[in-house]
């Protein structure tokens, strides 16, 4: 008599379960680390070409009128990168995109040293905005991937931070390089920073559990990664690994499959509401302050007091996010925008310090607002799908980036008082507090099934 040999049960393990039941490790601060890292390496070497251009003009004796392509050129890199690089990574790897990105952001930057004319800077200037545009999403992706969802929104918001440390970051280079060595100065740190970081992220940053398990690679390589969370995870017997599952025919059209398509379509909107907001705000406030005969000291610390808010809004927002309502606290987060962008209006005409704390706490809302928008993305959509939905949300949002600073520039041609035009500016947040509380109450209950 023979006897049938049975192999044993496999164990299932399920992955965000996993990661939800445990304390943070050091390899996931590592993994918010270099997130941040490259965040910043981003809105340094956006915002760097806003100083290096009336030099560039002046060498190279170029027109004003060349000056705009030369501005916009990594930022329809940005565009191109968020709306058709992005899907790619929930295909190549979040790691291997934010690795090759990085790559690509520092090698043309530097090679953008050897430029000698417009159509060039303009070139490697967009090939550097396809690397920044490819980065973003799948920092966001990585990120909300290995952290617990109790700190999810938290997580996104301090490494989304590092834009805005990046931007802040630019001005302060410049104006300490710049008189020393030149605008070329500029271009060697934001090609020495991310060829720095590219070891880091090859030897730290890991590969995203979801794409492992998708693509079947060896239960070790997954189990060695599951113990840099928790060491006992090497010693697991025989497993079976679960992931968050979503339609995978086309990451693009999976955004508007399994009742996604009205959450899709009104996060849409909200971005393009706020981000109209926030570059009206950032690109405006500068000249009505000076054409209201205010210092320039004044004008500086009104505008990064704006940056300031937005910052100091994150470590607010985001464990009111994680602990309260992601829904409900972007909405009352937008509901104070109506209050202090308007305040901001009527604080034009008032003391000094008034208009420094409207703001203040209109920078609070709006770019706060922004980084909280992008949490609130990463919270609804599933792991396979993170990425895509991030980048076609940051990247359809351009449209209100774009169409902000054109419209209230058409208001102010109108002779419209500068006062009115920040009542006016209202609107768009009470819209998106409204479609906040709309998606709230569709999908407050959970993410929408796969």
């Amino acid at each position: 008599m023979t006897t049938m040999q049975t192999s044993p049960p496999q164990e299932v393990l399920h992955i965000p379960n996993f990661i939800d039941a445990r304390p943070l490790s050091a390899s996931q601060y590592a993994i918010v680390c270099l997130c941040s890292f490259v965040m910043f390496i981003d809105g340094f070497n956006t915002q760097t070409i806003s100083y290096m251009t009336p030099l560039i003009a002046k060498e190279w004796q170029l027109s004003h009128q060349i000056l705009g392509p030369i501005l916009a050129s990594a930022l329809a890199g940005l565009l191109v990168g968020y709306l058709f690089l992005s899907p790619l990574s929930d295909r190549l790897g979040h790691r291997r995109m934010v690795l090759m990105a990085t790559i690509v952001v520092g090698a043309f930057t530097l090679t953008t040293l050897l430029a000698t004319n417009a159509p060039e800077l303009i070139a490697l200037r967009f090939i550097t905005g396809l690397g920044l545009g490819a980065a973003i999403p799948s920092a966001v992706a990585l990120t909300s991937e290995y952290t617990p969802k109790r700190l999810r929104a938290t997580f996104v918001l301090a490494i989304y931070c590092g834009l805005s440390f990046g931007f802040a970051a630019a001005g302060g280079a410049a104006a300490w390089l710049i008189p020393h060595y030149g605008w070329r100065a500029l271009l060697w740190a934001g090609a020495v920073a991310p060829l720095a970081l590219a070891p880091f992220i090859y030897l730290y940053l890991p590969e995203s559990l979801d794409f492992l398990i998708r693509n079947r690679a060896d239960p070790g390589q997954i189990q060695a990664v599951l113990a840099r969370i928790d060491p006992a995870a090497a010693t697991i017997g025989t497993v079976r690994f679960e992931i968050e599952s979503a339609d995978r025919k086309n990451a693009v059209a999976s955004l508007f499959q399994s009742g996604r398509t009205l959450g899709t379509l009104l996060l849409w909107v909200v971005f393009i509401l706020n981000l109209a907001e926030f570059y009206a705000l950032q690109s405006w406030l500068p000249p009505i302050l000076t054409n209201l005969n205010y210092s320039i000291e004044s004008v500086a610390l009104a505008t990064s007091l704006t940056t300031i808010g937005g910052i100091v809004a994150a470590f607010v927002v985001g464990p009111a996010m994680d602990r309260i309502s992601p829904y409900g606290s972007l909405a009352i987060l937008y509901l104070a925008g109506v209050v202090f962008v308007g305040l901001t209006g009527w604080a034009l005409s008032r003391s000094a310090w008034m208009l420094m704390t409207a703001s203040f706490f209109a920078g609070f809302c709006v770019s706060g607002g922004q980084k909280s928008v992008i949490a609130l993305t990463a919270i609804f959509y599933p792991t396979p799908i993170r990425s895509t939905g991030v980048g076609w949300a940051l990247g359809i949002g351009r449209i209100g980036g774009i169409a902000g600073p054109l419209l209230i520039g058409a208001l102010l041609g109108w002779q419209v008082q500068p006062a009115s035009v920040f009542y006016a500016a209202t609107l768009p947040m009470l819209a998106s507090a409204l479609i906040i509380v709309l998606l709230g109450v569709k999908y407050g209950g959970g993410r929408p099934q796969p």
